[in-house]
């Protein structure tokens, strides 16, 4: 597996665990940010969902992080996973 290859596939592998978590899966959206020696996946998902993906006491995010720095130490790649809270703006009818 190539250096170019490795953040489309731990990107691709968070989004699909993230959407077999969430009741809204099409909301799911992962961002991989690339810097110099690590790789920062930006997870986005319904604001109704952010509840299932970091799950009780921040369990399943720790899980999802294990399973990164797992995948980090065999491709000596750091992949960190930031869980981002959207605030939708609501607008009132008629205002």
């Amino acid at each position: 597996m190539t250096y170019e290859e490795m953040p489309d596939n731990m990107q691709e592998l968070v989004t699909e665990i993230a959407k077999a978590l969430v009741d809204d899966p099409g909301a799911v959206n992962v961002e991989a940010v690339a810097r110099d020696e690590s790789t920062v996946l930006r997870l986005r998902v319904a604001p109704g969902d952010v509840g299932k993906v970091i799950g009780k006491q921040g369990r399943t995010a720790r899980s999802m992080r294990t399973i990164l720095g797992a995948v980090s130490m065999k491709h000596h790649h750091r992949y960190t996973l930031d869980i981002l809270e959207e605030h939708l703006e609501k607008h009132a009818v008629g205002e």
